[in-house]
């Protein structure tokens, strides 16, 4: 049986993936009527949905099945969780770098890509984290009532292979019930920074120093996706260097100072894009 505690976090973790992100679409437009946040909510969605789930995707599951690359990810796990953090920054900030040319045709505010950031990291928690835990709440009410015991055997029957299927089962009983509710933390520090980055990107369009920002953008994103290789050294491949609960410690310590930092530069451009709004009136 999965616990109650265990079902209780995936909930909390789930509203925060999927509900969050709509209140903080619909909270941020009704305060800014008529400025075009509804719609540059949703190119800033598109400019994580394009590259990220059409493009970059598609390519790392094509290359998931081709052996070179298969021997690589397992003989140099390090150097595959940096690519797999810098294409994941790259695709990402050529997304957002469309998103704020495509604003600045028409009215790059300050307002409007705050909200692009919203939609970028929204978007994210609701396609990623929202998803997948919609599918876990679905397996744990299973597991808990029998039916996906059933499942197995049913498949068992048919001579399918069950391997996959009792892992989940086992993953799911065996998770901490903190590791559950914790996604739901990241997802909140994830979404700060995913902002931050759209905003150093428009920014960067709308003062005329695109390439700087981008910079900025992609070396931010890089190092913070490149935390979660941490984790590997709590692994057999990694030498289990460090356990499991240090390697998260690290980890989120990392995504805490990376979500302050964040919320500093927000401020920061915040604070340049008023000023240079109130010298435009004088």
């Amino acid at each position: 049986m999965v616990s109650t505690v265990s079902i209780l976090g995936c909930i909390v973790t789930l509203l925060i993936s999927l509900i969050l992100p709509a209140a903080l679409l619909m909270v941020y437009a009704a305060r800014n009527k008529g400025q075009g946040i509804v719609s540059a909510w949703f190119l800033g969605a598109a400019g994580f949905f394009v590259p990220q789930i059409l493009i970059r995707l598609p390519i790392l599951n094509t290359l998931a099945v081709t052996p070179g690359f298969t021997a690589f990810t397992q003989n140099h796990l390090f150097a595959y969780s940096l690519s797999l953090a810098f294409t994941a920054g790259l695709f990402e900030l050529a997304g957002r770098f469309a998103v704020a040319k495509l604003l600045n045709r028409k009215n790059l505010t300050r307002k409007r890509s705050l909200a692009a950031g919203l939609g970028h990291g929204g978007i994210e928690a609701i396609l990623i984290i929202g998803m997948t835990y919609i599918n876990n709440l679905v397996i744990m009410l299973m597991i808990n009532s029998g039916s996906f015991d059933a499942l197995i055997s049913q498949t068992a029957s048919l001579g399918g292979d069950v391997s996959q299927l009792q892992a989940v089962r086992e993953a799911l009983l065996t998770t901490s019930p903190f590791l559950f509710l914790l996604a739901g933390f990241e997802r909140i520090l994830t979404m700060i920074a995913q902002a931050a980055m759209s905003m150093i990107v428009c920014w960067g369009v709308h003062v005329k120093k695109a390439g700087k920002g981008a910079l900025l953008c992609l070396l931010f994103h890089t190092l913070i996706d490149t935390s979660a290789g941490i984790s590997l050294l709590a692994t057999d491949a990694g030498g289990n260097a460090l356990s499991q609960t240090t390697a998260y410690i690290i980890i989120y310590a990392i995504l805490i100072l990376a979500a302050g930092l964040s919320l500093y530069v927000l401020r920061e451009i915040r604070r340049r894009w008023m000023a240079e709004e109130r010298e435009g009136t004088l």
